[in-house]
């Protein structure tokens, strides 16, 4: 519990902080990049970053849609995420890009709708800022945390508490 509280709040204000960047059409939401954690995590960072996406998009003031359906893609992205990338090294990067389809196709395709923009000008500007603090920033943060040995012994950790 105290894993997911850490997450929601990192979320929130990484988003909030930088709300310049992390609302619009396009968008470079870099709190994103604590996504791929949840390869590690799992489920508190499925739903810290759930609970802090609900509270920055309150914030950010595009409407429940936002508010609703940024949270439902972040724990969708995050729970994809933890089930695709537990492996390997190839593994723990499709799991990223699993992220960011998830991402790019639920808050894209919505964000059109309230910009009254074209679906795939809605899709491209998410995809990009996705690309950017998950693929690039999130997988690079992952695999340091990996590599420093945290995912591991959080692993051996979470294997034996079940």
């Amino acid at each position: 519990m105290a894993l997911t509280a850490v997450f929601a709040a990192l979320y929130a204000a990484g988003v909030v902080f930088l709300a310049p960047i992390s609302f619009g059409i396009y968008q470079v939401r870099v709190a994103d990049s604590l996504l791929p954690l949840s390869v590690i995590f799992g489920m508190p960072v499925a739903v810290g970053a759930s609970l802090g996406c609900l509270i920055a998009n309150f914030y950010g003031g595009l409407g429940v849609v936002d508010i609703i359906g940024g949270a439902a893609a972040n724990f969708v992205a995050c729970t994809l995420a933890w089930y695709v990338g537990r492996g390997g090294f190839t593994r723990r990067f499709l799991g990223c890009f699993v992220e960011t389809a998830v991402i790019t196709i639920i808050v894209g395709g919505y964000l059109a709708l309230i910009f009254d923009v074209p679906v795939e000008l809605g899709l491209f500007g998410v995809f990009v800022g996705s690309i950017v603090a998950i693929n690039i920033l999130g997988f690079a943060l992952l695999e340091g945390l990996h590599r420093s040995g945290i995912g591991k012994s959080y692993a051996k950790r979470d294997s034996r508490s079940t």
